[in-house]
């Protein structure tokens, strides 16, 4: 087979570093961006903060401008960019020196504290003794989060037998009743009933009062569980009224003290686009402060002179093409991100003006559409990214909601009907809740044709029970 060169003309779609670069920044959260930019900084030498800049001296500055002018080092780099050094969301932001020395007080954050911290710091208030201390630590060891004990005191007695003498189960039992009654009451109880038993033992001990209550927790807790309110009375031998105060106060006891302690850290939100309602209507803002300002440094940018073939002047050459790449590419993300949220906005007016029972149904290509661009595009722009408004802070993909038609040929948005089933629920006789197909025949009743199997789905999609779950007998 004969070998032969030729030459063929043809069209292919590739993707530069630069438009990679675009699309990654595109679909970061602010948090990953906030990250991106602090990385980008440390190893491009031409990148600064705008306010690092800012601390300079005016007259260094006018000096360097003097030796090099702008027009000499766009001809050494080789652009066509307009001035693209200099990455502003919408205005200025003005920041005092002190804070990037120290950290304001509101970002701080404390450790989580588990329950056996907790209970551990407490019981080294305690004037015990080494060997209830020891005891004490096993206990703990042996409690869940929710603060029930999982452990047998058989179990312990004999694990703590060979490093305690003479150890003896009351010794044991007598520890632990000590940790029942530190904070919250009731952690270290072996069952529901003694948990609530300690608590109610404790609200006695403050004066209040808890004899019924505790007659029923410890002689008729088979009634309750049944929902017998009928048995309770004669059991109890008590009144309506009598009865429905007492049931009210096992109500307010926790079966799960250990729950409340322990909780993981928050994670806070920083929205990145801020609508408020102005003078003429509702005005879409980008977070200035969710992002460091990102300057190009003229320092080194005027170390590059015309003719100049050197190693370094190549290197800042480089580092400044992809200095400018970077910072167009923020630009491009803002612009993009404000577009979108504005036009979201638009669309949703009724939902900024009445809440979310007005939601309008929409899905990404009618975006997508609007702002002539693709619905990939538009995916990444709402993902992971939030708009902080007078009824909350929501991520962008909240405002698409999938279409329901209605009895007058509209359509409604499935966000609007959530919250319709939601307002049906909470106003419900909770002796008597509402099923799934009594509220697709209210809604019918309000226009919205939806189906029993529909109303479950949202329904089972907003957390909320079925009827025989959120049935209340007391």
């Amino acid at each position: 087979m004969k070998q032969a060169l030729q030459l063929r003309i043809g069209q292919s779609l590739t993707m530069t570093p630069q438009l990679q670069q675009a699309i990654k920044l595109l679909q970061m959260s602010t948090l990953d961006l906030q990250n991106e930019i602090s990385r980008v900084l440390e190893e491009n030498p031409l990148l600064e903060r705008e306010d690092e800049i800012a601390h300079e001296s005016e007259p260094e500055t006018e000096t360097t401008n003097q030796d090099f002018s702008a027009e000499s080092v766009q001809v050494a780099v080789e652009t066509e960019w307009s001035d693209t050094n200099h990455f502003d969301l919408n205005k200025p932001v003005t920041r005092s020196a002190s804070d990037d020395e120290f950290d304001s007080f509101e970002n701080r954050t404390s450790e989580a504290t588990t329950l056996s911290d907790h209970l551990l710091w407490q019981l080294n208030l305690m004037p015990l003794t080494k060997r209830d201390m020891l005891i004490s630590r096993v206990l703990i060891d042996s409690i869940n989060p929710e603060g029930v004990l999982e452990a047998n005191l058989d179990e312990i007695l004999i694990q703590l037998s060979p490093e305690i003498e003479d150890l003896e189960l009351d010794e044991i039992e007598c520890v632990l009743h000590q940790i029942q009654h530190l904070d919250p009451i009731g952690v270290g109880a072996r069952n529901v009933s003694e948990c609530l038993l300690v608590q109610l033992n404790n609200i006695k001990q403050l004066g209040g009062d808890a004899d019924l209550a505790l007659k029923l927790i410890s002689n008729h807790l088979d009634l309750l569980i049944k929902k017998d309110r009928n048995g309770l009375k004669k059991a109890l031998k008590c009144s309506d009224e009598t009865l429905e105060l007492t049931l009210a106060l096992i109500r307010s006891l926790d079966p799960k003290p250990g729950s409340h302690i322990g909780d993981t850290d928050s994670e806070y939100i920083t929205p990145d686009l801020i609508v408020r309602r102005g003078v003429e209507g509702w005005v879409v803002e980008l977070n200035t402060d969710a992002l460091p300002r990102v300057v190009i440094n003229h320092a080194y940018q005027n170390l590059i002179k015309p003719g100049d073939k050197s190693e370094t002047t190549d290197y800042i050459k480089s580092q400044l093409q992809e200095a400018r790449w970077f910072v167009k590419s923020l630009r491009s993300r803002a612009e993009t991100l404000l577009k979108v949220g504005s036009c979201i906005v638009e669309e949703q007016i009724e939902f900024f003006e009445k809440g979310p029972v007005a939601m309008k149904p929409m899905v990404l290509a009618d975006i997508a559409t609007r702002v002539e661009m693709h619905e990939s595009t538009i995916s990444r722009v709402t993902t992971q990214k939030y708009m902080h408004t007078p009824r909350g802070t929501l991520e962008l993909k909240y405002f698409f909601s999938s279409h329901i038609g209605t009895d007058g040929g509209g359509e409604a948005s499935s966000t609007s009907i959530k919250e319709h089933i939601k307002h049906l629920i909470t106003e419900e006789n909770r002796k008597k809740p509402l099923s799934d197909s009594k509220l697709s025949d209210l809604l019918a009743t309000r226009g919205f044709r939806v189906a029993r199997r529909t109303v479950a789905k949202y329904r089972e999609m907003l957390g909320i029970a079925g009827s025989s779950e959120r049935k209340q007998v007391f």
